[in-house]
């Protein structure tokens, strides 16, 4: 995507306000440096007392071209307030690394450095880009500390990735890549990427995911291999962009995205399909990721079936169990919808179809049940589609449009599926009307985010 642009215009007249602190990662922060550089931007760079022990800051200053700020109160003996006038200068403030001493004090609103005061005294979007020790990483307090501070659309975060820590240890909290970092910057400013930070602000947007589990008996279920990763990535990318998301998940080991508002944990289609009911008439958009058996058993085995029933006993109890459809949760949307609303993404998974192929089924199911969208892609491919953490698929426009976004981790395609569609969306009308709000007298209950479940 980068390439596709003037690398030396994509920045032009922007001021980038880099922030290092100290962590090991600060040695990338110089590469990072050179790049937003390279793209245009005018960059100043301020480093804390803790990144000078990491990283020279002469070596900052020879890479961004101008003095590195280093003091609160040598920054202020210039005319003016130095801070201040740092602060308002900023179009946009990337902390890298941003560690989770700092992540901590940005969150309670400090500003006992020039970082924390610019951070504080500054309207200027921010990115952060996390880096620590795993533990440190995946401790309640810092996902609580960064969830406030993406509150509301204004700070974001890229990565961290997962791999092995200069600590010796081997989880997430690595740093992500000058340019993954590069690229986010460029999405938060709007340059060379459709959809921006706030893009979704005001809309409110559902997305399923994971499988659905049909109970055979009490112990065994009809399911498929679904982990839920796509849908989650859309969920947490759509809440990064300023959208009010409600997940509902089907049976997954993932946690809930932190920026998230509402998650709803259903086993079966048909609990599903009740939970849609009950959220989609507000939805401005709505994201059909999951996995939904297309059948389920017509009579549930009380107890458990067993061999030890007898062979010619439990197999006439297996040969007994019929399969009926399951509701179509998706064509059931589409037939629903009244004026374009709501914007309808829907999935399909397909096993040993590409190319032309695939597409060609996709825009089946686009006239099937009535979509805006359709995201197709091959699953049973070695290294993508169900259960892994990459995915590679084509987008299907019911106007006619087919976009191909090649292989990639799930949380960069989730992201680049929300930018091809950022368009769309925001020549759109106005949020939907929450019913709840047409009932004289009726308080709007709309549920605040937060990182816990709804049973």
């Amino acid at each position: 995507m980068l390439e596709s642009l003037p690398m030396a215009s994509q920045l032009t007249e922007r001021t980038v306000v880099l922030g290092v602190t100290g962590g090991i990662a600060a040695y990338k922060a110089a590469e990072l440096c050179r790049l937003l550089v390279k793209a245009g931007a005018r960059v100043q760079v301020i480093m804390t007392a803790a990144a000078c022990e990491f990283i020279a800051p002469l070596t900052m200053q020879t890479l961004s071209g101008r003095e590195v700020l280093l003091d609160i109160f040598d920054s202020g003996r210039r005319a003016g307030v130095g801070h201040v006038e740092v602060a308002s200068a900023a179009d946009l403030i990337v902390v890298a690394p941003a560690t989770a001493d700092a992540i901590a004090r940005f969150a309670a609103g400090m500003a006992d450095d020039l970082l924390a005061a610019v951070v504080l005294a500054s309207g200027a979007p921010i990115l952060l880009a996390p880096a620590m020790n795993t533990t440190m990483w995946e401790n309640p307090i810092t996902q609580e500390n960064l969830a406030r501070l993406c509150r509301g659309g204004r700070a974001t975060s890229v990565g961290p990735d997962a791999g092995q820590l200069a600590c010796g240890w081997t989880g997430a909290g690595r740093m992500a890549e000058p340019d993954e970092i590069l690229a986010a910057v460029l999405a938060r400013l709007g340059s060379g990427v459709p959809a921006r930070a706030g893009a979704l602000e005001a809309q409110r947007v559902v997305v399923t995911a994971g499988p659905t589990w049909e109970a055979v008996d009490d112990v065994r279920f009809l399911g498929n291999r679904s982990s839920g990763k796509m849908g989650f990535a859309l969920a947490e990318a759509a809440a990064a962009l300023g959208a009010e998301v409600t997940l509902i998940a089907g049976p997954v080991g993932l946690d809930t995205p932190a920026l998230v508002a509402r998650r709803i944990d259903v086993e079966s289609a048909l609990e599903m399909r009740e939970a849609l009911r009950k959220t989609t008439p507000a939805a401005d958009v709505v994201v059909m990721a999951a996995a939904v058996a297309d059948f389920r058993p017509g009579v549930r085995v009380l107890g458990k079936l067993s061999r030890r029933d007898g062979k010619r006993q439990a197999a006439r109890a297996a040969r007994a169990i019929p399969l009926v459809p399951n509701p179509d949760l998706l064509a059931e949307i589409g037939r629903r919808r009244r004026g374009g609303r709501p914007y309808l993404m829907g999935f399909a998974a397909e096993v040993g179809l590409a190319g032309q192929a695939l597409v060609e089924r996709a825009r089946s199911k686009l006239a099937e049940k009535a979509c805006d969208l359709v995201v197709a892609n091959e699953v049973g491919r070695a290294g993508v589609g169900f259960g892994s953490d990459e995915n590679a698929v084509t987008l299907v426009f019911s106007d006619g449009r087919v976009v191909d976004l090649s292989r990639t981790r799930k949380d960069k395609l989730a992201r680049a599926i929300w930018d091809t569609i950022g368009p769309e969306l925001t020549v759109r009308q106005g949020p939907a009307q929450d019913p709840r709000e047409t009932v004289p007298g009726a308080k709007n209950q709309r549920t605040s985010r937060a990182k816990g479940r709804d049973a």
